[in-house]
């Protein structure tokens, strides 16, 4: 008997409609040519530190491979509770304030599942970092775009934040600083300024600090979960990937109100039930071993960011706000007359160099393209050369 079921229609609408994407093509791109210098990682280029891959060793031997609680283990909650309240000024319960989790974008797609209902508005920066759209509208929400502009450091207009709280009900708003894909730090004069905000509006924010450590110049991250007033307006969310240079090993954390936490905590049974195991016990001697690694990783990259801010001064055509933190660039490219995503094409075809379209990161990335300087620094020198050599082709208006 034929089978007239076609399962290609049983893909859910919000997949389809989850937004288009040339990440996954460009990476292959960059893949297959192995003459191709990119500049596109969103990950440390430096192995995971000997102290802590000595211990994952160890306890895998010592046979540490089994399920632990769904929360997280009680040393590794304690351990972070230790760091937040000494690094972060953030002082929570490790038994019912912090959550261990599948990297940071599990700790983000829990936040928003325990808080947001379908319908319900999420306020996000765009551009942005790539996930929080799609895991918004996964969730069957509305993400509620503000446009974050360079002449104003790329730091949220609270006046176009609160022209869209009428449009939508909108419970949370998600923070990013230091910032992908621009490389903003806010300042603690703007995060108060959120922080009145978000207290007026009886609103939460989902402050997503994976970049914490990665801060150059006079700039200072601080945890908009630390001002007066916010510890129960905040779920503040850290990674091990980029401050330890571990992102195999898929851990991450969220402190914030018990209440949310519990809700986290409960719908990560439906997910990956706990974080594993070996990863957890890394990450305390993460937390408490030696730091001289994070020094060195920082000090590295600000000497890759000061010689690509040096170069896109000396190539036309290229504006540039300084990046205070992570380890990106995001100069504006509308002099060349192309859209982000040719602009980035043509760089691949005729530098070599792959760089990611800034629409990759929302619509008002349009203009702009990321650069990683979470790359080898003589891979960087020769992508700039490649890059002003192709460049120079071109006839600029």
């Amino acid at each position: 008997m034929k089978n007239r079921c076609d399962v290609r229609g049983f893909i859910s609408a919000r997949e389809e409609e989850l937004p288009a994407t040339e990440f996954v093509r460009i990476m292959k791109i960059a893949e297959e040519d192995k003459n191709i210098i990119s500049l596109g990682p969103g990950e440390p280029d430096f192995v995971t530190p000997k102290n802590i891959r000595d211990v994952a060793k160890k306890k895998l031997d010592q046979g540490h491979t089994h399920y632990t609680p769904i929360g997280g283990l009680e040393e590794t909650k304690e351990a972070i509770a230790e760091k937040l309240k000494h690094e972060n000024k953030i002082d929570v319960d490790p038994d019912s304030q912090i959550i261990v989790t599948v990297g940071a974008k599990e700790a983000i797609l829990l936040s928003l599942m325990a808080m947001i209902d379908p319908g319900d508005g999420v306020i996000v920066p765009n551009p942005g970092y790539v996930a929080f759209i799609p895991i918004v509208e996964s969730l069957t929400a509305v993400p509620l775009s503000v446009q974050l502009k360079r002449e104003e450091g790329f730091e949220y207009n609270l006046d176009r934040v609160k022209s869209l709280l009428d449009s939508q009900k909108v419970k949370v708003l998600i923070l990013n600083s230091p910032s992908n894909p621009t490389g903003t730090v806010f300042s603690k004069k703007h995060l108060e300024e959120i922080a009145d905000f978000i207290i007026d509006n009886c609103l939460v924010v989902v402050s997503d600090e994976a970049y914490e450590k990665f801060v150059y110049d006079d700039a200072k991250h601080i945890s908009i979960g630390s001002l007066n007033g916010m510890e129960n307006h905040v779920v503040t969310i850290h990674s091990f990937s980029k401050t330890y240079a571990m992102p195999g090993f898929r851990i991450g954390y969220a402190s914030g109100p018990a209440d949310i936490i519990k809700a986290m905590t409960r719908l990560k049974i439906g997910t990956t039930l706990s974080t594993p195991t070996i990863s957890q016990l890394a990450a305390i001697e993460a937390l408490n071993g030696n730091q001289k690694s994070i020094k060195v990783m920082v000090k590295e990259y600000n000497r890759r960011r000061k010689f690509l801010m040096k170069r896109m001064k000396q190539i036309k055509g290229f504006n540039c706000f300084e990046p205070k933190g992570a380890f990106y660039a995001f100069p504006n490219i509308s002099e060349f007359s192309m859209k982000s995503h040719e602009f980035a094409e043509f760089l691949l075809k005729k530098a070599k160099v792959l760089t990611i379209p800034g629409t990759e990161f929302g619509k008002y990335g349009e203009g702009f393209i990321r650069l990683s300087y979470a790359t080898d620094y003589k891979k960087i020198v020769k992508a700039m050369n490649n890059i002003e050599l192709a460049i120079r082709k071109l006839k600029l208006h």
